[in-house]
């Protein structure tokens, strides 16, 4: 599975100077207007692992694939959004499709760089982005659960429609229902409010190390666990760089990863998803899954057959293939284990799937 996180926030904050970092192209159209994105840009990344490269070696693998992530640039929205101010319904649209949404913040003074406030004020800015997500999602419900409408939606949609409404009309967050519902039933809801999001600081150059006033007011608020300083110029300038240029130029200023590390090690751990490998001769690749995956399920992304006719998994974990250099040394020093399908797949794990067609 890949994942899609959908980068949002006002206009020129940086959002399409990002994706075209993150992505390493130029699809995204960066200019000093507003409404500079109208349709939304998707890129897909490969998602970097050490990891691959050490069992690759190992293996003599022909082939490194690597699993992947995509990013939607989306067009800025305003205050007014869910109204249609700015195109917002069709903007708003584009956001429920993703799985993460990445809120760009501009966190930096800029006599250059059109703002849409007369003001730079993080805290304000997210809150203008979450309240036209709300009131998106109060449309969208209210329509849902008009009489002609309700008849068509099952109970358990019915149930978290309804605890939603109660939510925003108490103004309570509608993250409690993460409590009472699973990932796959609150997907189906549409809802924006209760995707997973990363809040990403976008600083100038001198604040890329420590921030600055307003990542800290916007931290002081938000917290650290899912805010991202990040400068979307500096990723770029990393990006036009050669490998070993570019680790210089990163320990110059200050740099410990990249944009892209940061922002895939946070989706990986809100969306709770977790990577497996196989590894040969023809190819060494990544598999990402859901934390808690079965075996079963697990060999089902690689393909529906696998699944379907599941019998075993001979697993190995990461550090024991690579201490014992590999498949043959692993299984003669016992490292290896056949595994059934309530076998909970971790992280790192090597899988061997034994099947029937």
């Amino acid at each position: 599975m890949s994942f899609k996180c959908g980068i949002v926030g006002l206009p020129n904050v940086g959002k399409s100077t990002l994706f075209n970092a993150l992505t390493n192209s130029t699809k995204a159209q960066a200019a000093n207007f507003p409404f500079c994105t109208i349709d939304p840009n998707i890129g897909i990344v490969s998602v970097p692992d050490i990891r691959l490269n050490n069992l690759a070696k190992i293996s003599k693998s022909k082939k490194i694939i690597n699993t992947t992530i995509s990013f939607v640039d989306i067009a800025g929205l305003v205050k007014g959004a869910s109204k249609g101010e700015g195109l917002g319904n069709k903007f708003l649209s584009h956001i429920r499709e993703v799985d993460a949404i990445i809120h760009m913040i501009r966190c930096f003074d800029s006599d250059d760089i059109q703002n849409v406030n007369t003001t730079v004020d993080p805290i304000r800015d997210l809150e203008i982005i979450e309240t036209e997500m709300m009131l998106a999602d109060l449309e969208s419900i209210q329509k849902r659960l008009e009489k002609n409408n309700k008849k068509n939606i099952d109970e358990e949609q019915l149930k978290i429609l309804e605890i939603a409404l109660d939510c925003i009309n108490s103004n309570i967050d509608l993250k409690i229902l993460k409590d009472k519902f699973n990932k796959k039933q609150l997907n189906q809801s549409g809802l924006l409010n209760v995707k997973p999001k990363i809040f990403v600081c976008n600083v100038d150059e001198q604040s890329i190390q420590n921030g600055n006033k307003y990542t800290k007011n916007f931290i002081s608020k938000f917290g650290e666990e899912n805010t991202l300083i990040v400068s979307a110029d500096i990723e770029n300038q990393i990006n036009e760089l050669e490998n070993k240029e570019r680790r210089n130029y990163m320990e110059m200023i200050g740099l410990k990863e990249t944009g892209l590390n940061l922002l895939i090690q946070k989706g990986y751990k809100i969306l709770e998803l977790d990577t497996y490998f196989t590894s040969g001769p023809e190819e060494t690749r990544a598999w990402t899954i859901e934390k808690n995956c079965t075996a079963p399920k697990a060999a089902g992304e690689i393909h529906t057959d696998f699944e379907k006719g599941f019998i075993r998994a001979e697993t190995v974990s990461y550090e024991d293939f690579i201490t014992n250099n590999g498949w043959a040394n692993s299984k003669s020093n016992g490292k290896i284990r056949l595994e059934g399908k309530d076998y909970i797949v971790k992280d790192g794990d090597i899988l061997n799937f034994r099947f029937n067609t």
